[in-house]
């Protein structure tokens, strides 16, 4: 069976997202599935290629998306992947230029208070496969990493001199990240007893020798967190998480934080500044002149 225009349009692009612009493989999957829906319906609405469709059929595929129940995030990922799709194919008009997707609430992450932190890693592990894992948490933690950034991690990447760190983040940039004491030590603990990888190989390797993929560091985290007695489902977000909330309570710089955690907007960063009611009435009524209350 011959390939249509919309077939070819997309595999060309995802082609050059892949080899010209790198976007990584979770981002380059996502955006096929969403083309290949786009495409669909397109078809289905007799466009037989990506120039023929209309802003009106742009629009109705976004609303078709949002009566399937699709969160406002999954179609606002849909948009992106379909103007991505016009302006790497260079066609001259984008029919999804001005479609918007139905707005998300924005919910606050889950992070760990100190203690809970300091309860789940102060004790020391008793395997070989504890200490790698110590040694993921308090990378995650004391680095502020992302997932995929911790399996992507290699030797040459952890500068044990300057107490630093190297991390691949999203769209391929580099960032310096200080790795903290705790991390460090961890990392040392592990690193003699890391089996396969090679002298440039993966930090966290399993027992085969292999890399850790995201997955399976997923998995490690639950089962370490549930072992030690923590409350709540451990996951790396999390403690990103609290990461960036510990950070900016103490030091109160929003742009600092944003350049640790390798965000490009600082919109994306100010999620981190919420601090809850009873905080803020607290402080409310012990610092402004005319909130204290008289006492009876």
């Amino acid at each position: 069976m011959t390939a249509d225009a919309w077939t070819l349009t997309i595999d060309a692009c995802l082609k050059r997202l892949a080899f010209e612009r790198r976007y990584s493989a979770h981002t380059l999957a996502a955006y096929a599935r969403d083309l290949a829906e786009l495409a669909r319906f397109a078809r289905a609405q007799g466009c037989a290629q990506p120039q023929a469709l209309s802003q009106e059929l742009a629009r109705r595929f976004v609303g078709g998306l949002s009566r399937q129940g699709r969160s406002g995030r999954t179609i606002a990922r849909a948009l992106a992947a379909a103007r991505t799709l016009y302006r790497e194919a260079g066609l001259p008009a984008n029919p999804f230029r001005g479609v918007q997707a139905p707005a998300t609430p924005r919910a606050l992450p889950h992070d760990l208070r100190v203690d809970e932190l300091q309860g789940l890693l102060s004790q020391p592990p008793q395997s070989a496969l504890e200490t790698r894992d110590l040694a993921m948490i308090e990378l995650f933690y004391g680095a502020g990493l992302r997932l995929a950034e911790l399996a992507g991690l290699r030797l040459a990447d952890l500068d044990f001199a300057q107490g630093l760190v190297r991390v691949t983040g999203k769209g391929r940039r580099e960032r310096l990240v200080p790795m903290g004491a705790a991390a460090a030590q961890a990392l040392k603990a592990w690193l003699p007893l890391r089996v396969g990888g090679g002298p440039f190989g993966a930090v966290f390797t399993g027992r085969s020798g292999r890399p850790l993929g995201p997955r399976a560091i997923q998995k490690r985290l639950t089962v370490f967190a549930r072992a030690r007695g923590l409350a709540v489902p451990l996951h790396p977000h999390m403690l990103r998480h609290s990461f960036a909330s510990h950070i900016l309570q103490s030091s109160q710089d929003l742009r600092a934080v944003q350049e640790l955690l390798g965000h490009a907007h600082l919109s994306t960063t100010q999620i981190y500044t919420h601090l809850d009611f009873q905080q803020l009435a607290r402080v409310y009524d012990e610092t402004h002149p005319r909130a204290r209350r008289k006492r009876p």
